[in-house]
């Protein structure tokens, strides 16, 4: 997440040379792509972590150091 991004809430996701725009609430890229695989995976951790994620939204939006969000185990 980026601080003063636009919206929707959103986030961006790197792997490899694969870059990324998640939708928050609908969890489907609004932009660039990722091999399906992977894109399984971020939809997964994003998921279990949606509401952590619109609150890292709103703490950028505000100015504020976004919290740190456990890893997929």
């Amino acid at each position: 997440m980026y601080f003063d991004d636009h919206n929707p809430p959103h986030f961006h996701a790197k792997y490899g040379s694969y870059k990324a725009t998640f939708d928050i609430k609908t969890l489907g890229i609004s932009d660039g792509c990722m091999p399906p695989k992977i894109h399984g995976l971020i939809v997964r951790w994003a998921s279990y972590h949606k509401e952590e994620l619109l609150n890292n939204w709103e703490s950028c939006r505000n100015g504020e150091q976004p919290k740190k969000i456990r890893p997929l185990l």
